[in-house]
């Protein structure tokens, strides 16, 4: 009989402490699930991860509809870049979707990378054997903010789509340093990293405030909220998260 509960993996990390364990639910048919704990707090499941392949099925159908409307704009692939690795569903999602090209996960807690590394997570053969993704050590909202700092951002790579699934929500950071991504100049940040008519898009635990959506809309063209409802197996009833989606101007 499976252990109802064994620690894969135990870590300190620049966050707090960071544990990977899988479980045993018996009252799901003995299914079995990988989860992750932060600083005490409980992270992410696999059980759970309908909104991490929604924030990839939003943004990309979205770059989708460009290149069918303008396909000048795109030679139909697409270069994703995702923010998070975790349990690796948004990137897995992103690699599903036609005309994907490449997909470049940035991920600043090396403990995660090597989780996948060594095989201790469902998705990793699948990540890890497709050679169109590539998972890197270091620090999303560095590598945004670097657009801002010429001439180091002059052969600075971008995307069609920009995936981010980091912090709990704008308001509820896992640093605090992260604030000043969720500002109109960092937004211009995201643009500077996106091909004109370029999705940036991320979830978010909680509604997502006026303020910052305001500050999306003064430097997107077009910003959309979206409810993503699901049914908690663990918690027996419905949840909800949001992705906010937002799309570049087509103008370079």
């Amino acid at each position: 009989m499976a252990k109802l509960i064994e620690e894969l993996d135990h870590a300190m990390t620049s966050l707090g402490e960071l544990i990977l364990r899988r479980r045993c639910i018996r009252s799901l048919d003995n299914a079995e699930i990988y989860e992750v704990k932060l600083d005490g707090e409980f992270l992410m499941s696999s059980l759970v991860n309908n909104a991490e392949k929604a924030l990839a099925h939003i943004a990309l159908d979205r770059v989708a509809l460009l290149d069918v409307a303008h396909s000048q704009v795109y030679d139909r692939s697409f270069d994703v870049l995702v923010g998070g690795l975790g349990l690796g569903y948004t990137a897995k999602t992103a690699l599903d979707v036609e005309h994907v090209r490449t997909v470049t996960v940035i991920e600043l807690l090396e403990p995660v990378i090597r989780w996948h590394e060594e095989r201790l997570v469902p998705l990793a053969n699948e990540l890890l054997g497709d050679p169109r993704c590539q998972i890197v050590l270091g620090d999303f909202f560095e590598l945004i903010k670097s657009a801002n700092s010429p001439p180091d951002n002059v052969d600075a790579p971008t995307y069609h789509a920009i995936l981010l699934d980091i912090d709990h929500s704008p308001k509820c950071l896992l640093q605090s340093s992260n604030s000043a991504f969720y500002t109109e100049r960092g937004m211009q940040s995201v643009i500077r990293r996106l091909h004109p008519g370029g999705v940036f898009a991320f979830w978010s635990a909680d509604p997502p405030e006026s303020e910052l959506i305001d500050c999306m809309k003064m430097a997107f063209a077009e910003v959309s909220i979206h409810e993503c409802r699901f049914l908690n197996p663990l918690l027996n009833k419905e949840d909800i998260n949001w992705i906010v989606a937002a799309q570049a101007s087509q103008k370079p």
